[in-house]
Protein backbone atom coordinates (compact mmCIF):
# COMPACT_ATOMS: atom_id res chain seq x y z
CA UNK A 1 0.00 0.00 0.00
CA UNK A 2 2.92 2.25 0.72
CA UNK A 3 4.14 1.61 -2.77
CA UNK A 4 0.83 2.74 -4.16
CA UNK A 5 0.93 5.93 -2.10
CA UNK A 6 4.45 6.77 -3.18
CA UNK A 7 3.55 6.10 -6.79
CA UNK A 8 0.51 8.32 -6.35
CA UNK A 9 2.64 11.09 -5.00
CA UNK A 10 5.12 10.88 -7.80
CA UNK A 11 2.31 10.75 -10.31
CA UNK A 12 0.70 13.73 -8.67
CA UNK A 13 3.85 15.79 -8.87
CA UNK A 14 4.40 14.76 -12.48
CA UNK A 15 0.92 15.65 -13.46
CA UNK A 16 1.21 18.85 -11.54
CA UNK A 17 4.33 19.76 -13.41
CA UNK A 18 2.72 19.03 -16.72
CA UNK A 19 -0.62 20.62 -16.00
CA UNK A 20 -0.93 23.96 -17.72
CA UNK A 21 -3.16 25.29 -14.99
CA UNK A 22 -0.33 24.96 -12.50
CA UNK A 23 1.60 27.57 -14.30
CA UNK A 24 -1.35 29.90 -14.15
CA UNK A 25 -2.14 29.47 -10.45
CA UNK A 26 -1.97 32.78 -8.54
CA UNK A 27 -3.07 31.89 -4.98
CA UNK A 28 -2.69 29.11 -2.44
CA UNK A 29 -6.39 28.37 -2.69
CA UNK A 30 -6.09 27.73 -6.38
CA UNK A 31 -3.11 25.44 -5.85
CA UNK A 32 -4.91 23.50 -3.10
CA UNK A 33 -7.94 23.02 -5.31
CA UNK A 34 -5.84 21.72 -8.13
CA UNK A 35 -4.00 19.31 -5.81
CA UNK A 36 -7.33 17.95 -4.55
CA UNK A 37 -8.47 17.32 -8.11
CA UNK A 38 -5.24 15.49 -8.91
CA UNK A 39 -5.59 13.31 -5.80
CA UNK A 40 -9.08 12.34 -6.91
CA UNK A 41 -7.76 11.32 -10.31
CA UNK A 42 -4.98 9.27 -8.72
CA UNK A 43 -7.49 7.43 -6.56
CA UNK A 44 -9.55 6.55 -9.61
CA UNK A 45 -6.45 5.21 -11.36
CA UNK A 46 -5.40 3.24 -8.29
CA UNK A 47 -8.82 1.60 -8.04
CA UNK A 48 -8.74 0.64 -11.69
CA UNK A 49 -5.28 -0.93 -11.26
CA UNK A 50 -6.45 -2.96 -8.26
CA UNK A 51 -9.49 -4.23 -10.22
CA UNK A 52 -7.23 -5.35 -13.07
CA UNK A 53 -4.99 -7.35 -10.66
CA UNK A 54 -8.06 -9.05 -9.17
CA UNK A 55 -9.25 -10.17 -12.62
CA UNK A 56 -5.79 -11.58 -13.40
CA UNK A 57 -5.75 -13.59 -10.17
CA UNK A 58 -9.08 -15.23 -11.11
CA UNK A 59 -7.60 -16.32 -14.45
CA UNK A 60 -4.68 -18.10 -12.74
CA UNK A 61 -4.91 -21.93 -12.63
CA UNK A 62 -3.94 -23.26 -9.17
CA UNK A 63 -2.16 -26.65 -8.97
CA UNK A 64 -4.09 -29.01 -6.69
CA UNK A 65 -1.97 -31.32 -4.54
CA UNK A 66 -2.50 -35.10 -4.69
CA UNK A 67 -5.03 -36.54 -2.20
CA UNK A 68 -2.37 -38.58 -0.39
CA UNK A 69 -0.16 -35.59 0.37
CA UNK A 70 -0.74 -32.76 2.82
CA UNK A 71 -2.65 -29.86 1.47
CA UNK A 72 -0.40 -27.09 0.25
CA UNK A 73 -1.12 -23.58 -0.74
CA UNK A 74 -1.96 -23.40 -4.41
CA UNK A 75 0.99 -22.36 -6.52
CA UNK A 76 -0.05 -19.60 -8.87
CA UNK A 77 0.72 -20.25 -12.50
CA UNK A 78 1.44 -17.27 -14.62
CA UNK A 79 -1.27 -16.80 -17.16
CA UNK A 80 0.12 -16.95 -20.67
CA UNK A 81 -1.61 -14.82 -23.17
CA UNK A 82 -3.11 -16.99 -25.88
CA UNK A 83 -1.11 -17.01 -29.10
CA UNK A 84 -2.77 -15.20 -31.89
CA UNK A 85 -4.83 -17.53 -33.93
CA UNK A 86 -2.94 -18.72 -37.02
CA UNK A 87 -4.40 -20.16 -40.19
CA UNK A 88 -4.49 -23.91 -40.50
CA UNK A 89 -1.27 -25.46 -41.68
CA UNK A 90 -1.25 -25.07 -45.41
CA UNK A 91 -1.07 -28.24 -47.50
CA UNK A 92 2.25 -28.43 -49.37
CA UNK A 93 1.68 -27.32 -52.94
CA UNK A 94 1.57 -30.14 -55.45
CA UNK A 95 4.77 -30.65 -57.40
CA UNK A 96 4.65 -28.78 -60.65
CA UNK A 97 4.67 -31.23 -63.54
CA UNK A 98 7.79 -31.11 -65.68
CA UNK A 99 7.59 -29.43 -69.03
CA UNK A 100 7.86 -31.83 -71.98
CA UNK A 101 11.40 -30.68 -72.81
CA UNK A 102 12.51 -31.43 -69.24
CA UNK A 103 11.55 -35.08 -69.73
CA UNK A 104 13.93 -35.61 -72.65
CA UNK A 105 17.26 -37.42 -72.36
CA UNK A 106 20.32 -37.42 -74.60
CA UNK A 107 22.51 -40.47 -75.19
CA UNK A 108 24.49 -42.15 -77.93
CA UNK A 109 27.50 -44.22 -78.93
CA UNK A 110 30.43 -44.16 -81.37
CA UNK A 111 32.18 -47.07 -83.09
CA UNK A 112 35.72 -46.84 -84.49
CA UNK A 113 37.10 -49.72 -86.57
CA UNK A 114 40.26 -51.04 -88.13
CA UNK A 115 40.29 -53.97 -90.58
CA UNK A 116 43.55 -55.68 -91.54
CA UNK A 117 43.91 -58.16 -94.42
CA UNK A 118 45.91 -61.26 -93.52
CA UNK A 119 45.50 -62.65 -97.03
CA UNK A 120 43.04 -62.58 -99.89
CA UNK A 121 41.69 -60.68 -102.85
CA UNK A 122 41.79 -57.13 -101.63
CA UNK A 123 42.34 -56.09 -105.26
CA UNK A 124 41.31 -57.69 -108.57
CA UNK A 125 41.36 -56.90 -112.30
CA UNK A 126 38.44 -55.03 -113.82
CA UNK A 127 35.38 -57.22 -114.11
CA UNK A 128 36.32 -59.55 -111.25
CA UNK A 129 35.07 -59.40 -107.68
CA UNK A 130 37.22 -57.88 -104.96
CA UNK A 131 36.75 -58.81 -101.33
CA UNK A 132 34.22 -56.27 -100.14
CA UNK A 133 31.34 -56.12 -97.65
CA UNK A 134 27.99 -54.34 -98.06
CA UNK A 135 28.14 -53.52 -94.33
CA UNK A 136 31.65 -52.06 -93.91
CA UNK A 137 33.19 -49.97 -96.67
CA UNK A 138 36.56 -49.89 -94.89
CA UNK A 139 37.17 -53.51 -95.96
CA UNK A 140 39.23 -52.61 -99.02
CA UNK A 141 42.77 -52.29 -100.30
CA UNK A 142 42.82 -48.70 -99.02
CA UNK A 143 41.21 -49.36 -95.66
CA UNK A 144 42.40 -47.72 -92.45
CA UNK A 145 40.74 -46.38 -89.34
CA UNK A 146 37.09 -45.53 -89.84
CA UNK A 147 34.11 -44.32 -87.89
CA UNK A 148 31.44 -46.91 -88.52
CA UNK A 149 28.79 -45.13 -86.47
CA UNK A 150 28.50 -41.94 -84.42
CA UNK A 151 24.96 -41.88 -83.11
CA UNK A 152 23.16 -39.30 -81.00
CA UNK A 153 19.69 -40.06 -79.61
CA UNK A 154 17.15 -37.61 -78.17
CA UNK A 155 14.20 -39.35 -76.54
CA UNK A 156 11.62 -39.02 -73.78
CA UNK A 157 7.95 -38.89 -72.78
CA UNK A 158 6.32 -35.66 -73.85
CA UNK A 159 3.12 -36.74 -72.06
CA UNK A 160 1.69 -39.78 -70.29
CA UNK A 161 0.61 -41.25 -73.61
CA UNK A 162 3.14 -39.91 -76.14
CA UNK A 163 6.91 -40.36 -76.38
CA UNK A 164 9.36 -39.31 -79.06
CA UNK A 165 12.59 -40.76 -80.44
CA UNK A 166 15.03 -38.89 -82.68
CA UNK A 167 18.35 -40.40 -83.81
CA UNK A 168 21.00 -39.11 -86.20
CA UNK A 169 24.24 -40.63 -87.45
CA UNK A 170 27.24 -38.33 -87.79
CA UNK A 171 29.43 -40.90 -89.60
CA UNK A 172 27.54 -41.34 -92.87
CA UNK A 173 29.47 -41.44 -96.14
CA UNK A 174 28.26 -39.83 -99.39
CA UNK A 175 29.56 -40.69 -102.86
CA UNK A 176 29.76 -38.69 -106.10
CA UNK A 177 29.86 -35.26 -104.49
CA UNK A 178 33.02 -34.14 -106.33
CA UNK A 179 34.33 -36.52 -108.93
CA UNK A 180 34.59 -40.08 -107.61
CA UNK A 181 36.12 -39.36 -104.21
CA UNK A 182 34.12 -40.59 -101.25
CA UNK A 183 33.07 -38.07 -98.60
CA UNK A 184 32.60 -39.09 -94.96
CA UNK A 185 31.29 -37.53 -91.78
CA UNK A 186 27.91 -36.44 -93.09
CA UNK A 187 24.86 -36.32 -90.84
CA UNK A 188 21.94 -38.58 -91.75
CA UNK A 189 18.54 -38.99 -90.15
CA UNK A 190 18.08 -42.52 -88.84
CA UNK A 191 14.96 -42.45 -86.66
CA UNK A 192 12.23 -39.86 -86.19
CA UNK A 193 9.09 -41.31 -84.65
CA UNK A 194 6.50 -40.92 -81.92
CA UNK A 195 4.98 -43.71 -79.84
CA UNK A 196 1.31 -43.25 -78.96
CA UNK A 197 0.23 -45.54 -76.09
CA UNK A 198 -3.37 -46.70 -76.27
CA UNK A 199 -3.67 -47.86 -72.65
CA UNK A 200 -2.30 -46.77 -69.27
CA UNK A 201 -0.29 -49.97 -68.89
CA UNK A 202 1.47 -49.15 -72.20
CA UNK A 203 1.01 -52.64 -73.59
CA UNK A 204 -0.45 -51.31 -76.86
CA UNK A 205 1.33 -48.65 -78.87
CA UNK A 206 1.24 -47.13 -82.34
CA UNK A 207 4.56 -45.94 -83.77
CA UNK A 208 4.41 -43.11 -86.33
CA UNK A 209 7.32 -41.91 -88.45
CA UNK A 210 10.63 -43.34 -89.63
CA UNK A 211 11.59 -46.34 -87.55
CA UNK A 212 12.88 -49.87 -87.81
CA UNK A 213 10.84 -52.29 -89.88
CA UNK A 214 9.89 -55.32 -87.75
CA UNK A 215 11.44 -58.02 -89.90
CA UNK A 216 14.13 -60.25 -88.42
CA UNK A 217 15.29 -60.36 -84.80
CA UNK A 218 18.83 -59.23 -85.62
CA UNK A 219 17.62 -56.36 -87.82
CA UNK A 220 15.74 -54.80 -84.92
CA UNK A 221 18.60 -55.20 -82.45
CA UNK A 222 20.63 -52.03 -82.02
CA UNK A 223 24.18 -52.06 -83.36
CA UNK A 224 25.26 -50.86 -79.92
CA UNK A 225 23.98 -54.17 -78.44
CA UNK A 226 24.80 -56.60 -81.24
CA UNK A 227 27.62 -59.01 -80.47
CA UNK A 228 28.97 -59.47 -84.02
CA UNK A 229 30.45 -56.51 -85.87
CA UNK A 230 27.89 -56.56 -88.71
CA UNK A 231 24.46 -57.96 -89.40
CA UNK A 232 24.14 -60.98 -91.64
CA UNK A 233 23.69 -60.39 -95.38
CA UNK A 234 20.64 -62.66 -95.67
CA UNK A 235 18.47 -61.09 -92.94
CA UNK A 236 19.57 -57.53 -93.62
CA UNK A 237 18.82 -57.90 -97.36
CA UNK A 238 15.12 -57.64 -96.49
CA UNK A 239 15.47 -54.10 -95.15
CA UNK A 240 18.97 -52.65 -95.70
CA UNK A 241 19.54 -49.85 -93.15
CA UNK A 242 16.64 -51.48 -91.24
CA UNK A 243 14.31 -48.46 -91.43
CA UNK A 244 11.48 -46.97 -93.46
CA UNK A 245 8.70 -44.42 -93.12
CA UNK A 246 5.33 -45.71 -92.00
CA UNK A 247 2.98 -46.78 -89.20
CA UNK A 248 3.36 -49.86 -87.02
CA UNK A 249 1.47 -51.18 -84.02
CA UNK A 250 3.07 -53.20 -81.20
CA UNK A 251 1.61 -55.24 -78.38
CA UNK A 252 3.57 -56.63 -75.42
CA UNK A 253 1.79 -58.76 -72.79
CA UNK A 254 2.88 -57.92 -69.22
CA UNK A 255 4.17 -61.48 -68.72
CA UNK A 256 6.53 -61.09 -71.68
CA UNK A 257 7.68 -57.65 -70.58
CA UNK A 258 8.49 -59.07 -67.15
CA UNK A 259 10.83 -61.67 -68.71
CA UNK A 260 12.54 -59.07 -70.89
CA UNK A 261 13.00 -56.75 -67.91
CA UNK A 262 14.70 -59.55 -65.99
CA UNK A 263 17.01 -60.33 -68.92
CA UNK A 264 17.86 -56.65 -69.36
CA UNK A 265 18.67 -56.30 -65.65
CA UNK A 266 20.93 -59.34 -66.00
CA UNK A 267 22.88 -57.60 -68.78
CA UNK A 268 21.59 -59.62 -71.75
CA UNK A 269 21.68 -58.13 -75.26
CA UNK A 270 18.01 -57.75 -76.17
CA UNK A 271 16.60 -56.76 -79.55
CA UNK A 272 15.26 -53.37 -78.51
CA UNK A 273 12.13 -51.43 -77.61
CA UNK A 274 9.69 -53.48 -79.67
CA UNK A 275 6.65 -55.56 -78.91
CA UNK A 276 6.05 -59.27 -78.83
CA UNK A 277 3.70 -58.73 -81.78
CA UNK A 278 4.00 -56.13 -84.52
CA UNK A 279 1.96 -55.24 -87.60
CA UNK A 280 2.83 -52.33 -89.86
CA UNK A 281 2.79 -50.64 -93.26
CA UNK A 282 5.69 -48.67 -94.76
CA UNK A 283 6.61 -46.94 -98.02
CA UNK A 284 8.92 -49.79 -98.97
CA UNK A 285 11.75 -47.98 -100.79
CA UNK A 286 14.11 -47.89 -97.82
CA UNK A 287 15.73 -45.42 -95.44
CA UNK A 288 15.54 -41.77 -96.57
CA UNK A 289 14.43 -42.75 -100.07
CA UNK A 290 11.48 -41.21 -101.89
CA UNK A 291 8.53 -43.50 -102.44
CA UNK A 292 8.18 -44.53 -106.10
CA UNK A 293 4.76 -46.20 -106.20
CA UNK A 294 1.45 -46.18 -104.42
CA UNK A 295 1.91 -49.62 -102.96
CA UNK A 296 2.79 -50.05 -99.30
CA UNK A 297 5.06 -52.63 -97.75
CA UNK A 298 3.15 -54.87 -95.32
CA UNK A 299 5.08 -56.42 -92.43
CA UNK A 300 4.13 -58.71 -89.54
CA UNK A 301 6.34 -59.87 -86.66
CA UNK A 302 5.95 -62.11 -83.60
CA UNK A 303 8.38 -63.33 -80.93
CA UNK A 304 7.79 -65.18 -77.66
CA UNK A 305 10.19 -65.86 -74.77
CA UNK A 306 9.77 -68.98 -72.61
CA UNK A 307 11.38 -69.48 -69.21
CA UNK A 308 12.95 -72.94 -68.91
CA UNK A 309 13.24 -73.07 -65.12
CA UNK A 310 10.73 -75.93 -64.85
CA UNK A 311 12.79 -78.27 -67.05
CA UNK A 312 15.48 -78.99 -64.49
CA UNK A 313 18.23 -77.38 -62.44
CA UNK A 314 20.53 -77.29 -65.45
CA UNK A 315 18.18 -74.84 -67.21
CA UNK A 316 17.42 -72.66 -64.19
CA UNK A 317 17.23 -69.02 -65.31
CA UNK A 318 17.46 -69.92 -69.01
CA UNK A 319 15.12 -68.28 -71.53
CA UNK A 320 14.36 -69.60 -75.01
CA UNK A 321 12.82 -67.20 -77.53
CA UNK A 322 11.41 -68.01 -80.95
CA UNK A 323 9.26 -66.35 -83.58
CA UNK A 324 8.89 -65.30 -87.18
CA UNK A 325 8.18 -62.44 -89.56
CA UNK A 326 6.74 -61.87 -93.01
CA UNK A 327 6.92 -59.11 -95.62
CA UNK A 328 5.04 -58.19 -98.81
CA UNK A 329 6.50 -55.38 -100.88
CA UNK A 330 7.00 -53.85 -104.34
CA UNK A 331 10.34 -52.12 -104.75
CA UNK A 332 11.99 -50.14 -107.55
CA UNK A 333 15.82 -50.32 -107.35
CA UNK A 334 18.20 -47.64 -108.55
CA UNK A 335 19.79 -48.21 -111.98
CA UNK A 336 23.36 -47.76 -113.16
CA UNK A 337 22.17 -44.84 -115.28
CA UNK A 338 21.31 -42.93 -112.11
CA UNK A 339 17.57 -43.23 -112.59
CA UNK A 340 15.16 -45.41 -110.66
CA UNK A 341 13.63 -48.47 -112.29
CA UNK A 342 10.22 -47.72 -113.77
CA UNK A 343 9.18 -51.27 -112.99
CA UNK A 344 8.32 -52.43 -109.49
CA UNK A 345 9.57 -55.88 -108.49
CA UNK A 346 8.04 -58.25 -105.98
CA UNK A 347 9.96 -58.44 -102.72
CA UNK A 348 8.18 -61.00 -100.56
CA UNK A 349 9.67 -63.22 -97.89
CA UNK A 350 9.20 -65.01 -94.58
CA UNK A 351 11.72 -65.54 -91.80
CA UNK A 352 12.16 -67.57 -88.62
CA UNK A 353 14.33 -66.90 -85.58
CA UNK A 354 15.24 -68.76 -82.40
CA UNK A 355 17.48 -67.86 -79.48
CA UNK A 356 18.72 -69.36 -76.25
CA UNK A 357 20.02 -66.43 -74.22
CA UNK A 358 23.61 -66.96 -73.03
CA UNK A 359 23.43 -67.93 -69.34
CA UNK A 360 26.25 -68.67 -69.78
CA UNK A 361 26.01 -70.61 -73.09
CA UNK A 362 23.72 -69.35 -75.84
CA UNK A 363 22.63 -70.02 -79.42
CA UNK A 364 21.08 -67.59 -81.90
CA UNK A 365 19.86 -68.44 -85.41
CA UNK A 366 17.76 -66.92 -88.20
CA UNK A 367 16.81 -67.91 -91.73
CA UNK A 368 14.60 -66.39 -94.40
CA UNK A 369 13.23 -67.41 -97.82
CA UNK A 370 11.48 -65.51 -100.56
CA UNK A 371 11.69 -63.65 -103.86
CA UNK A 372 13.21 -60.28 -104.62
CA UNK A 373 14.83 -58.13 -107.29
CA UNK A 374 18.16 -59.38 -108.63
CA UNK A 375 20.32 -58.46 -111.63
CA UNK A 376 20.17 -61.20 -114.26
CA UNK A 377 23.40 -61.51 -116.24
CA UNK A 378 21.80 -63.35 -119.10
CA UNK A 379 19.34 -60.55 -119.87
CA UNK A 380 21.45 -57.74 -118.38
CA UNK A 381 18.33 -56.53 -116.55
CA UNK A 382 16.73 -56.79 -113.14
CA UNK A 383 14.30 -59.65 -112.54
CA UNK A 384 12.44 -61.19 -109.61
CA UNK A 385 14.36 -64.24 -108.37
CA UNK A 386 14.48 -66.63 -105.44
CA UNK A 387 16.54 -65.80 -102.37
CA UNK A 388 17.43 -67.59 -99.15
CA UNK A 389 19.95 -67.47 -96.34
CA UNK A 390 20.62 -66.90 -92.69
CA UNK A 391 23.10 -67.52 -89.88
CA UNK A 392 23.86 -69.61 -86.81
CA UNK A 393 25.71 -68.08 -83.87
CA UNK A 394 27.19 -69.58 -80.70
CA UNK A 395 28.25 -67.48 -77.71
CA UNK A 396 29.40 -67.77 -74.12
CA UNK A 397 28.90 -65.05 -71.52
CA UNK A 398 31.44 -64.55 -68.73
CA UNK A 399 30.51 -61.65 -66.43
CA UNK A 400 33.16 -60.90 -63.80
CA UNK A 401 33.51 -58.40 -60.97
CA UNK A 402 37.21 -57.75 -61.57
CA UNK A 403 37.67 -57.07 -65.29
CA UNK A 404 34.16 -56.70 -66.73
CA UNK A 405 32.13 -58.93 -69.05
CA UNK A 406 33.70 -61.15 -71.72
CA UNK A 407 31.72 -62.82 -74.53
CA UNK A 408 33.46 -65.08 -77.06
CA UNK A 409 31.35 -66.00 -80.09
CA UNK A 410 31.36 -67.84 -83.41
CA UNK A 411 29.04 -67.15 -86.35
CA UNK A 412 28.54 -68.80 -89.72
CA UNK A 413 26.40 -67.11 -92.37
CA UNK A 414 25.23 -67.89 -95.90
CA UNK A 415 23.18 -65.95 -98.44
CA UNK A 416 22.13 -66.37 -102.06
CA UNK A 417 20.05 -63.57 -103.54
CA UNK A 418 19.88 -59.96 -104.69
CA UNK A 419 20.93 -56.86 -102.76
CA UNK A 420 18.27 -54.30 -103.65
CA UNK A 421 19.97 -51.40 -101.87
CA UNK A 422 22.87 -51.33 -104.36
CA UNK A 423 22.71 -50.08 -107.92
CA UNK A 424 20.93 -52.57 -110.20
CA UNK A 425 20.29 -54.99 -107.30
CA UNK A 426 23.39 -57.20 -107.84
CA UNK A 427 23.44 -60.84 -106.74
CA UNK A 428 25.29 -61.71 -103.55
CA UNK A 429 26.80 -65.10 -102.79
CA UNK A 430 28.12 -65.02 -99.23
CA UNK A 431 29.79 -67.68 -97.10
CA UNK A 432 31.52 -66.38 -94.00
CA UNK A 433 32.87 -67.63 -90.69
CA UNK A 434 33.64 -65.16 -87.90
CA UNK A 435 35.31 -65.94 -84.57
CA UNK A 436 35.52 -63.12 -82.06
CA UNK A 437 35.41 -61.92 -78.50
CA UNK A 438 33.81 -58.85 -76.98
CA UNK A 439 35.23 -57.36 -73.81
CA UNK A 440 33.32 -54.74 -71.84
CA UNK A 441 35.50 -53.56 -68.93
CA UNK A 442 33.00 -50.80 -68.12
CA UNK A 443 29.53 -49.96 -69.36
CA UNK A 444 30.94 -46.98 -71.22
CA UNK A 445 33.52 -48.95 -73.23
CA UNK A 446 33.50 -52.11 -75.39
CA UNK A 447 36.32 -53.71 -77.38
CA UNK A 448 35.73 -56.39 -80.04
CA UNK A 449 38.41 -58.37 -81.87
CA UNK A 450 37.44 -60.91 -84.54
CA UNK A 451 38.92 -63.17 -87.18
CA UNK A 452 36.85 -63.49 -90.37
CA UNK A 453 37.20 -65.92 -93.26
CA UNK A 454 35.19 -64.49 -96.15
CA UNK A 455 34.04 -65.88 -99.48
CA UNK A 456 31.91 -63.27 -101.25
CA UNK A 457 30.78 -61.78 -104.51
CA UNK A 458 31.17 -58.04 -104.75
CA UNK A 459 27.95 -56.02 -104.78
CA UNK A 460 28.54 -54.76 -108.32
CA UNK A 461 26.72 -56.18 -111.34
CA UNK A 462 29.72 -55.32 -113.52
CA UNK A 463 31.99 -57.79 -111.68
CA UNK A 464 31.83 -61.56 -111.69
CA UNK A 465 33.22 -64.41 -109.61
CA UNK A 466 33.87 -64.58 -105.87
CA UNK A 467 36.66 -63.17 -103.74
CA UNK A 468 38.21 -64.85 -100.70
CA UNK A 469 40.24 -63.55 -97.82
CA UNK A 470 41.19 -63.68 -94.15
CA UNK A 471 40.92 -60.57 -91.98
CA UNK A 472 41.48 -59.37 -88.46
CA UNK A 473 38.72 -56.96 -87.53
CA UNK A 474 38.71 -54.67 -84.49
CA UNK A 475 36.23 -52.22 -83.06
CA UNK A 476 36.15 -49.88 -80.09
CA UNK A 477 32.77 -48.59 -78.97
CA UNK A 478 32.21 -45.92 -76.35
CA UNK A 479 28.76 -45.26 -74.94
CA UNK A 480 27.49 -41.97 -73.54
Amino acid sequence: MRGLKSKSAVLSLSLLALTPEAARAQTNEDLQRQIDELKAQVQVLTAALAAQKTASAVAQAPVSPPASTPTRAPVPVMAVAPAPSSPAAATPPAAKPKAWYERLSLRGYTQMRYNAFLSGDDTAPAGQSRLRSVHDSSISDRGGFSLRRARLVLQGDVSDRVSLYLQSDFATAVNNQAGTERREGYVQLRDAYADVFLDKAKTFRVRLGQSKVPFGWENMQSSSNRLTLDRSDAINSAVPSERDLGVVGYYTPPSVQKIWDRLSHDGQKLFGNYGAFGLGVFNGQGTNRTEQNRGLMKVAFATWPIELDGLGDGLAGQVFEFGGSGMLNDVQPELRSGAVSAQAFKDNRIGLHAMLYPQPFGIQAEWNWGKGPEFDRATQAIATKNLSGGYVQLMYRLPTDTFGAVMPYARWQRYRGGWKASTSAPRLETDELELGVEWQPWKALELTVAYARMNRTEADERRTGRARGDLIRTQVQWNY
